[in-house]
């Protein structure tokens, strides 16, 4: 990575315009061309600096009201798989394993459903468990949010203002 790889994060960690060109204004920034913010960003995504770049909706402008964290206890023998089928739902935005805390907290499994009710979140989490066979589970609903922001964030302190 060299210091324009640097400066384009910065410049893409809180995401991009929705627009036609949404890499214009960053290569002008950076002073590089469009085809070099994407060949960089690709390269970054190859070497594994940029795990991914997508889209992130605000669920309750969607309309999207029931936020569910689903812990599941799945035997250590078939994480790996429940875990790979859970994570392949689409249904499921995210999906991780954590450590348990023998006799206080055996849910290993963590999923997260954005769904549009709790009755939809309620069924949807139901047909994970038939799919996979996870019977233990708990259904953790949100019932306000205080912070929602990417994870991972460089500091702009060391920012992009710099003359190229």
């Amino acid at each position: 990575m060299d210091e324009i790889d640097r400066d384009l994060l910065i410049l893409t960690q809180d995401g991009i315009g929705l627009e036609e060109r949404p890499f214009l204004s960053v290569a002008e920034r950076l002073r590089i061309s469009e085809e070099e913010v994407v060949a960089r960003l690709r390269r970054l995504g190859q070497i594994g600096v940029v795990r991914r770049f997508g889209t992130r909706i605000n669920p309750r402008r969607a309309d999207l009201m029931a936020n569910a964290m689903v812990v599941w206890s799945v035997p250590p023998d078939r994480i790996a798989e429940v875990g790979a089928a859970m994570a392949e739902s689409p249904d499921v935005t995210h999906c991780y394993e954590r450590r348990t805390v023998p006799g206080r907290w055996e849910y290993n499994l963590y999923t997260v459903l954005h769904c549009r009710d709790r009755e939809d979140a309620l069924r949807r989490v139901a047909a994970l468990s038939r799919a996979t066979g996870a019977a233990d589970y708990r259904v953790l609903f949100s019932t306000e949010e205080f912070k929602r922001r990417p994870s991972g964030r460089i500091d702009p302190a060391a920012g992009p203002e710099r003359g190229r």
